[in-house]
């Protein structure tokens, strides 16, 4: 701990970019120093360095050996251990880092005035041996292709352009859950030999930190969550509000079906045995192509570099069922598309009544998952999300618990400094604090001014554009 208390002593005397207008990494980390505690001995300087080395080191170099050469107050078995065997409890530090993400999310709504989203998202971590906790062919997002991988699910909150990851889950495939030998080489808890689907552990998740007490006031995810009904029946049993995307051949119905069993035909054969509803379904897709140009609405969903980024968004009143339940439950369905040459185009599905939301409201919702998708690039590109090498179950967990504090406090960093520098990104602020911490007040003027030259030039350059389109 005199490593923190030193450099907490060191911050006292000097500010980040804007003087006041920060949180040093040392006070940062004091409601976590009870957390990082295991008996008597306290590991909180480990975390400080690990967190320092996560943020040094570049992409796909945040391996302990290079954390040794970058920040050399821990040993490399001294970083091993407090990863790979210290007993210190990633669950509080994921749930307190979950609170203060959502502290921070809240006060980012009283600015902006738009609800905070929880955000159901997984994402791919490319290894290449065959020991590493989870790690089978499966899937692979980043590479389109089957591939050996870990895959995780993880939970975000979003408000506009700030996001933050606040809660992990790793899925263990069935060949893994099937083999307890496996699990237990791998150190994973019994509780977790049962196999769980993505949508299962999403549920899960979101349910356990509603009960922590995190805020958000809709959720959002990709067709692999909206397509499952038993996670959104699990939402709507909770009453909780969520606007997820759903396939392009989901079937719909635009008038309440009603479900029989229809009466047997001739002579031969059994009698029938499945429901059928007496109305037409169709697909979302077919849907979409009887749509005329009268019934898009143009609408903002959010400010970029060349403007605002509008898209065209329909919305409607369906019905959608599972083939299970007795009645099929009303939906919103909720479609847009870009402007581009080839359009993008998507669909999701919302418990939320159509005359709830407008439309302009409905797209923001579907497309807020955009900065989502941003916050994990930054986490894999300057935080080191993807970039560690690890076997143990309860290594991957405390890896992942370092990473989303390191994207907290960036984050923090990056809100507090929002007046002053509005464009400031993710590698803007995590070099900035590294020159801080490492370099001479020289290097920091001059990493200083160069950030300040770009960030004006780029905001010379957004204004300039807007500009010629309100003249036009």
């Amino acid at each position: 701990m005199s490593q923190v208390l030193s450099e907490k002593k060191n911050f006292a005397k000097k500010g980040y970019f804007t003087e006041n207008k920060h949180v040093s990494l040392p006070s940062f980390l004091e409601k976590y120093v009870e957390l990082f505690k295991v008996y008597r001995r306290n590991n909180t300087d480990k975390a400080y360095a690990y967190i320092l080395g996560l943020m040094k080191c570049e992409k796909n170099h945040t391996n302990m050996e290079r954390m040794v050469e970058q920040v050399p107050e821990q040993a490399y078995h001294q970083y091993h251990n407090f990863l790979s065997e210290s007993k210190w409890d990633y669950k509080a530090v994921n749930k307190q880092t979950a609170l203060d993400v959502s502290t921070l999310m809240e006060g980012c709504k009283s600015r902006s005035g738009k609800p905070t989203g929880f955000i159901i998202d997984e994402s791919v971590h490319l290894k290449k041996g065959k020991e590493s906790v989870g790690v089978a062919r499966q899937y692979a997002g980043v590479s389109g292709k089957v591939d050996n991988c870990q895959v995780a699910v993880y939970g975000s909150l979003c408000n506009e352009e700030n996001a933050a990851l606040i809660d992990t889950a790793l899925f263990l495939p069935e060949k893994w859950t099937e083999n307890k030998n496996r699990c237990d080489k791998a150190g994973i808890p019994k509780s977790e030999y049962v196999f769980e689907t993505k949508p299962q552990k999403a549920l899960r998740m979101i349910r356990a930190n509603l009960k922590l007490g995190v805020k958000f006031d809709w959720i959002g995810g990709d067709g692999l969550y909206g397509h499952n009904t038993e996670l959104t029946r699990g939402l709507d049993a909770e009453n909780l509000f969520y606007v997820l995307d759903v396939h392009k051949d989901e079937l719909i119905y635009l008038a309440e079906p009603t479900f029989s069993i229809p009466p047997k035909k001739g002579n031969r054969g059994a009698n029938p045995t499945k429901e059928k509803a007496d109305k037409p379904a169709l697909r979302i897709d077919e849907y979409f192509g009887n749509l005329i140009e009268s019934q898009w609405d143009r609408v903002k969903i959010r400010k970029t570099a060349k403007g605002w980024k509008y898209v065209w968004v329909h919305t409607v009143a369906v019905w959608h069922w599972d083939g299970k339940e007795e009645k099929a439950r009303t939906r919103t369905l909720v479609i847009t598309r870009t402007e581009e040459k080839n359009p993008k185009v998507k669909f999701s599905f919302s418990n939320g009544g159509i005359t709830e939301y407008n439309r302009e409201e409905y797209a923001y919702f579907q497309c807020n998952r955009y900065w989502v998708e941003r916050c994990f690039d930054d986490a894999k590109n300057e935080l080191g999300l993807s970039g560690y090498q690890v076997r143990k179950w309860i290594a991957w967990q405390h890896h992942q618990s370092l990473v989303m504090m390191a994207a907290l406090y960036v984050l923090s960093i990056r809100i507090a400094q929002k007046p002053e520098y509005e464009l400031m990104s993710v590698r803007d602020a995590r070099i900035m604090i590294i020159a801080q911490l490492f370099d001479d007040q020289e290097t920091i003027s001059r990493l200083h001014d160069q950030m300040a030259l770009r960030h004006k030039n780029r905001q010379r350059d957004i204004n300039r554009f807007y500009k010629d389109i309100n003249d036009s």
